[in-house]
C-alpha cells in the first residue's frame, strides 16, 4: 500500500496545500485570504503553516505595505512536488480498494 505523506495528510494541512497548489508556481497568497478561504482561526492556520514550513513545503514571507505588516504564503517547489506525490498516492490507495 502507498504511504501517504503524514505532513500533508492532516485535513487542515491538506486544505492549505491544495489551496496553494491551485495558484500558479511563483504566485503568493496573503495570510488573511487563506484564512478567509479556509475559515480557520489565525492561530490554527499559523500552527499548520509552521509544520508545512518546517518540512520546507511552504514559504512564508513577511513584509510591509506602508506601515502595515503583510504575510504571504507560497508553495515551494518541494511542497508542490510533495502535493503531487500525495495526490498520486491517494489515487493509488483509492483505486486499490475498488
Amino acid at each position: 500500500m502507498e504511504e501517504l505523506d503524514p505532513v500533508i495528510h492532516a485535513a487542515a494541512r491538506l486544505r492549505i496545500t491544495a489551496t496553494l497548489a491551485s495558484i500558479p508556481p511563483g504566485d503568493k497568497m496573503s495570510f488573511p485570504r487563506m484564512q478567509e478561504l479556509l475559515e480557520m482561526t489565525a492561530g490554527n492556520l499559523s500552527t499548520h503553516l509552521r509544520k508545512l514550513e518546517d518540512a520546507s513545503y511552504v514559504e512564508i514571507t513577511k513584509t510591509h505595505q506602508g506601515r502595515t505588516p503583510v504575510t504571504y504564503l507560497a508553495l515551494t517547489t518541494r511542497g508542490r512536488r510533495a502535493f503531487e506525490d500525495y495526490t498520486e498516492a491517494l489515487r493509488t490507495v483509492l483505486g486499490a480498494q475498488k
